[in-house]
């Protein structure tokens, strides 16, 4: 597979099929949320996991990392963890006599923050920050991240004692949130099996490079988007906006995720071009972070996933005509 800023859809598809399969000889049963997490990357985004602890959330971030041969790097956020902590700081170096940049975990290319709904604002910023700009201003000079750049954030939705909540505006930079879940008792057993001698994340070789990702991300902006297309899932935005459960619909910015995830979604199934399932597909771990369900709907037990289908069902499926 070639390396350079060209590559087909076709290596695309590829390329993902070895990543999901190679990530596979360490996490059992979840294929769906591999295929996600690598929508999310090669849409340029980051990834939400809100999920219990022990489910393997690290494990995917490094089996990811792992296979695309990318550094990886690992916070646990804490209330006293500062902004530096994460970007780096200047150390005065006494032989120069003059201050050398230390770089902060965030110049891995794949980070996990963990548990980030631990640390305070003010270093949910400085990460969120540099999630958004793709680079970190320290002490007046602007250092720009390696790409491919992921960020994987974790946090538990059971525990809240101790903690900072990401207000709604933070939540709308992650492009994705979906949780892993508990494995089934077959896939459980499985599990115990491969850990006899040893976790098999730390066997996984490289299937890819970085720089494959890179033209990856490059060559998703090529997959055609109908007009009907771009209509339905602009269409599904506003009408949350407008529903009447909903106290915020969503951004624009959601519609340009569920456009470059829709795209990222058709290269991945090996297509030049999205169809309406490319946006089902995407639109709930898209949209339900993006959206706040009135408190008296929430005390009829309606989810944001409820209505996110809801709205869904009230929308007409374009058809696309066979080229």
């Amino acid at each position: 597979m070639t390396e350079s800023s060209e590559m087909s859809i076709q290596e695309v598809a590829e390329l993902s099929r070895r990543v999901i399969t190679n990530v596979e000889q360490a996490i059992v049963g979840k294929r769906k949320q591999l295929v996600l997490s690598l929508v999310a990357w090669l849409a340029g985004g980051h990834i939400l996991l809100e999920d219990v602890p022990g489910v393997a959330k690290t494990m995917l971030a490094r089996a990811l990392a792992r296979s695309m041969g990318c550094r990886f790097k690992r916070v646990q956020c804490t209330p006293d963890l500062l902004p530096s902590d994460v970007t780096g700081t200047s150390i005065f170096n006494q032989k120069t006599s003059d201050f050398e940049f230390r770089a902060g975990p965030i110049f891995a290319q794949i980070l996990l923050a963990d548990e980030i709904n631990r640390a305070t604002p003010r270093t949910q910023a400085a990460l969120l920050e540099a999630m958004a700009e793709g680079r970190v201003t320290v002490d007046g000079t602007t250092h720009s991240l390696r790409k491919p750049f992921l960020v994987v954030a974790t946090q538990n939705p059971v525990d809240h004692e101790g903690t900072f909540p990401l207000p709604e505006a933070q939540l709308d930079r992650f492009m994705m949130r979906f949780t892993l879940g508990y494995p089934s008792a077959e896939e459980e057993l499985r599990m115990l099996e491969m850990l006899q001698f040893g976790h098999p994340v730390d066997q996984l070789k490289s299937v890819a490079t970085a720089a494959q990702m890179v033209a990856a991300q490059q060559a998703i902006r090529q997959v055609h988007v109908d007009g009907r297309v771009r209509q339905y899932a602009l269409q599904v935005v506003i009408d949350s906006r407008q529903h009447n459960d909903l106290a915020l619909g969503g951004s624009p910015r959601a519609t340009i995720a569920l456009f470059r995830c829709a795209q990222a979604m058709a290269a991945i199934r090996g297509r030049s071009f999205v169809e309406p399932d490319d946006v089902k597909r995407i639109v709930a771990p898209v949209m339900t972070h993006r959206v706040i369900v009135r408190p008296e709907s929430r005390l009829r037990k309606i989810t944001a996933e409820d209505v996110i289908e809801d709205i869904l069902s009230e929308i007409a499926v374009p058809t696309l005509s066979a080229s």
